[in-house]
């Protein structure tokens, strides 16, 4: 059976964030949002209160769930931090990097003899790093990385530089797995720790990560 998580409070984030160019162009990214939404919803069947910060996704809402939708990575992080304190935190949103330093209120044209345009962007919050160094830090501060490659190493990068407790990493650009898929393949890793979650429909996997959170908090 299932580890319990009777009576605690579980915050994940999850999907893209699209970075808005002008009314009509963004910035965006192929997350789904269905590994964030799974984590949700196996949390809820546990008895988890969960709160779901979810970006722009074509998804049900998991029974059980206190959903919030945003759009941009400023407006997951005023929604991420409202909604602490927490005893975990799953950030599990694909949030982008970068947004445009303006947003143009009318659609961008081409113009004649014009063949190039130069967008500036500057970065966006790192939630995730900020989060876990919250005054009201969650007991648990989980982590995705996605990688097209060298996954270990930029997986317990990340790990290290933002303080985090656990970080559950995927290669993505592999076909049937990753991003858009109902499938993934994921290795968590920990200061003293390798979990081999192995590949499986992303439910399952949402399950034996939280298994291995509820190990952890307990």
């Amino acid at each position: 059976m299932s580890a319990t998580l009777a009576g605690r409070r579980v915050l994940v984030s999850a999907g893209p964030t699209y970075e808005d160019i002008d009314p009509v162009r963004f910035l965006g990214n192929r997350s789904s949002g269905k590994m964030g939404f799974a984590v949700a919803a196996a949390a809820a069947r546990r008895g988890a209160q969960v709160v779901l910060v979810a970006g722009p996704v074509q998804l049900a809402t998991p029974a059980g769930v206190q959903r919030v939708d945003v759009r941009s990575a400023e407006q997951m992080r005023a929604a991420v931090l409202a909604a602490l304190p927490c005893d975990v935190y799953v950030g599990a949103a694909a949030v982008a990097d970068w947004r445009p330093r303006t947003t143009a209120a009318h659609k961008l044209k081409k113009q004649a003899g014009v063949d190039t345009m130069t967008l500036e962007l500057v970065r966006t919050p790192d939630i995730l790093a900020e989060v876990a160094a919250h005054a009201r830090r969650p007991g648990l501060v989980v982590g995705f990385a996605a990688e097209t490659g060298d996954v270990e190493r930029y997986a317990r990068d990340k790990l290290a530089a933002k303080r985090l407790d656990l970080i559950a990493a995927n290669r993505v650009g592999v076909a049937g797995s990753g991003f858009e898929s109902d499938h993934n393949q994921l290795t968590v890793y920990a200061d003293d720790l390798v979990r081999e979650l192995g590949a499986a429909p992303k439910p399952d996997l949402a399950d034996a990560l939280l298994d291995l959170i509820a190990e952890r908090l307990s």
